[in-house]
């Protein structure tokens, strides 16, 4: 296992590498797992790095974040969404994306407000962890797919990478409002070749499994994240900064 750790972690450094040539650099920020260890990998890289976290007032994103952001002593930035323009926002989105899909839709009305902080702070490169939870089954789907063994998993994991891939081009048309450039180090195929070739029991024990993305886990702490955020259960960007919530009302 210790072996497979270390791999993994060459593996993440060369996915980095080869896909963000810019120094000066965002990230996006909730605290959890995915982006702290994003983040965290990206200094000791020697990036300079801005955290850019979005979400409503007290939302769990944006309390979460500055704890996280506060032990690591990374710069941080906040968006905190206001209620007065985000139905103009979502309708904004929904006309430059053209797609009824709701996730999507989220999604892109997040990026949309990550990429308003970005070149608030001239950045222009923004690096997100999309592509873990799809590989490292972070999604509580998976909890029900492995019920059904180790086929029907892969055959979910499959779908939800092309559904992913497919959801951050329309992203990156969100974010270009901006001139910012999103990219996914996790997505690029050759990470997507090599996180496939990991065992499933280092991602997911069995359907009882709410933690998930174990192999992740364990190299975050190895590499000094947080406890708290190693350890930390999946919460989704539409939920954790309240943009789900809020969509969900003014419909």
């Amino acid at each position: 296992m210790a072996n497979l750790v270390s791999e993994l972690h060459t593996q993440i450094i060369q996915s980095i590498q080869k896909t963000v040539k810019d120094k000066q650099i965002g990230i996006a920020f909730s605290g959890g797992v995915d982006s702290t260890l994003l983040a965290k990998i990206c200094v000791d890289l020697g990036y300079n790095v801005i955290l850019l976290t979005i979400g409503f007032e007290d939302s769990h994103d944006v309390t979460f974040s500055q704890e996280i952001s506060k032990i690591l002593g990374y710069d941080h930035k906040i968006e905190k969404i206001k209620l007065t323009n985000f139905s103009k926002v979502s309708k904004e989105i929904k006309k430059i994306i053209k797609i009824d899909n709701l996730s999507w839709i989220e999604n892109c009305i997040a990026f949309y407000y990550v990429s308003k902080l970005a070149k608030h702070y001239d950045v222009k490169k923004v690096i997100t962890a999309n592509g873990i939870d799809e590989l490292f089954c972070g999604y509580n789907a998976y909890r029900n797919a492995i019920k059904s063994g180790e086929p029907y998993v892969m055959e979910l994991m499959e779908s939800k990478l092309e559904n992913e891939i497919k959801m951050m081009k329309a992203v990156n048309l969100a974010a270009s409002q901006f001139g910012v450039m999103l990219i996914q180090p996790f997505l690029s195929q050759d990470f997507i070749d090599f996180a496939k070739k990991i065992p499933l029991k280092h991602k997911i024990h069995d359907s009882d499994d709410l933690l998930r993305k174990h192999i992740i886990r364990e190299l975050a702490l190895k590499i000094g994240v947080p406890e708290i955020s190693s350890n930390k259960r999946k919460k989704a960007l539409q939920y954790g900064s309240l943009i789900h919530k809020t969509l969900m009302k003014i419909k």
